[in-house]
């Protein structure tokens, strides 16, 4: 079983509704998914609907929910997807039969599945919202029967594989194997703007170990080159929302030459990325390198709580007080510094000091739990988890100010601070709308070179004039070693960079966005 953490934040949402235009260019031999964004006042009723019904059902699909694939083991973490929040869903338009149905997707390099509505699909009313596949209408359905389960936190969606040929703007794919929901949980896809999903990960991840419809172009010779690239405009005033090119890239979509890294572990396309800058200076937990994966279905950037503190602290992101933070500074703040001092090694010094237990690379909760099988034992067990985590934190915030040879009464009152950014159980963050002149650069480091995000890249804007509010595109996500430390370069990434999955080399490459 693979398991996958599909996160969803909830504040105020902005929703850019994309409708394709699907065309090719002959000279060129490329499949162009052009993407088209429809801004909506979120002061009009729908989206008053939108912000009440869907925003209840995406604060429940904030729980971890497991995706049942083939391979994996059950403990292995991998993805998150922001879907619906703040900025805008990448949808294109495919056919599926002879002649084709159409149906409006969302490319999704996080997943590996194709799955629309069936039209046996009776005990769900977001079927009867959405275009659904008649197989009794296509000359070239195959049966197949074999059943699908997508295990969420709300629900599930549930159903069936069949087979029938896929178009894609001019391309036409054969025999390809997708999945027929015939259950679709709660609120979440009644409102959803999309009909389904067509995967672009790997097969590794994919649920009855089906073969993607990207593997499928590749095989069958319908691209140029095993590559494709995304191009994402965060433009909100264009009506142009960005172009999907399949068989290369438009060298118009780009500036200067791409920086390639190799994917290091396949399923999603994972890679290794180095050090995270505010403005120049390090923010010390990926110093030694961090995973990363690129996903066009996340609109966010996601990574270690750690980190997010810090970007937190430094635009002047509101959060959640952490009490157990706080705990932890208070009573072991100066003990911490002190072994720091001493040359103490830090993964250690948590489990020294009785809030972990050292697990031969890091320091883990040791879940104490009360003899007594009773609430109170549950809470205490939760407090030793958190109490575990922040000393973690600390130790990485406390030694990135040592660095700059601060004093203690500084690294202590800084540490606090950070407490106080702590993202909120929900994720989000609301920054000054007014303060985007004085926040710093965000930088990724990427095979050696320097991505940056400037504020205005990655604050999000809800609203005009006096009821604008700003959002952090920045939220928490912690994914332990050997998978993590883990960050996750969603749209707000993709929209700066221009991005290339090169799937005949294994690599993903990034360059500035024209």
């Amino acid at each position: 079983m693979e398991t996958i953490i599909k996160t969803t934040t909830v504040t105020l949402f902005l929703f850019l509704l994309l409708f394709p235009i699907v065309f090719s260019t002959p000279n060129d031999q490329l499949i162009r998914i052009g993407l088209k964004k429809i801004k909506i006042d979120r002061n009009n009723g729908l989206a008053a609907h939108l912000d009440s019904k869907e925003g209840e059902a995406l604060k429940a699909s904030i729980k971890k929910y497991g995706l049942h694939g083939n391979l994996g083991e059950p403990e292995d973490i991998d993805i998150v997807a922001l879907k619906n929040y703040l900025g805008a869903q990448y949808f294109g338009e495919i056919g599926i039969g002879t002649p084709p149905q159409k149906f409006t997707v969302v490319f999704d390099t996080g997943s590996s599945n194709l799955w629309v509505p069936s039209s046996k699909c009776y005990f769900s009313i977001a079927c009867y919202l959405h275009p659904r596949y008649k197989s009794g209408r296509s000359r070239t359905y195959k049966a197949n029967g074999k059943r699908a389960d997508i295990q969420y936190g709300t629900g599930a969606i549930s159903g069936f594989f069949s087979e029938d040929h896929v178009t894609v703007g001019d391309l036409v794919v054969k025999n390809q194997e997708f999945i027929e929901a015939t259950r679709e949980p709660g609120i979440t896809f009644l409102v959803a703007k999309f009909d389904g999903i067509l995967g672009l990960g790997f097969k590794e991840i994919s649920v009855g170990n089906a073969v993607p419809v990207w593997y499928n172009m590749v095989n069958q010779g319908l691209v140029k080159e095993p590559v494709f690239s995304f191009w994402l405009n965060r433009n909100p005033e264009d009506d142009i929302g960005g172009e999907l090119v399949f068989g290369g890239m438009d060298p118009t979509h780009y500036k200067g030459n791409h920086t390639y890294v190799p994917v290091t572990r396949k399923g999603y396309w994972q890679f290794d990325m180095g050090d995270v800058l505010i403005g120049d200076q390090t923010t010390g937990l990926c110093a030694g390198g961090c995973s990363a994966i690129v996903d066009s279905g996340t609109s966010l950037l996601t990574g270690p709580t750690a980190i997010i503190a810090q970007v937190n602290h430094a635009i002047g992101a509101s959060g959640v007080v952490s009490q157990e933070c706080k705990v932890v500074v208070s009573e072991y703040g100066e003990t911490i510094i002190d072994m720091l001092l001493s040359k103490d090694q830090p993964m250690k010094i948590c489990s020294q000091i009785g809030l972990c237990t050292f697990d031969g690379t890091r320091g883990v909760s040791m879940g104490i739990e009360s003899v007594v099988n009773d609430t109170a034992g549950k809470e205490n067990g939760i407090l030793s988890d958190a109490m575990c985590s922040v000393c973690e934190m600390a130790v990485v915030w406390a030694q990135n100010q040592l660095k700059q040879n601060q004093t203690q009464e500084r690294i202590l009152d800084y540490v606090n601070q950070l407490c106080e950014r702590l993202p909120s159980p929900m994720g989000e963050s609301v920054v000054d709308c007014d303060g985007l002149s004085s926040m710093p650069s965000v930088s990724f480091t990427i095979g050696g070179k320097i991505f940056e995000l400037t504020p205005e890249q990655y604050v999000l804007k809800v609203g005009e004039g006096e009821v604008a509010q700003c959002i952090s595109g920045f939220t928490a996500l912690d994914v332990p070693p050997p998978r993590g430390p883990l960050w996750i370069l969603g749209d707000v990434f993709m929209g700066q960079f221009h991005t290339v999955f090169d799937y005949g080399n294994l690599q993903v490459g990034f360059a500035e966005s024209a």
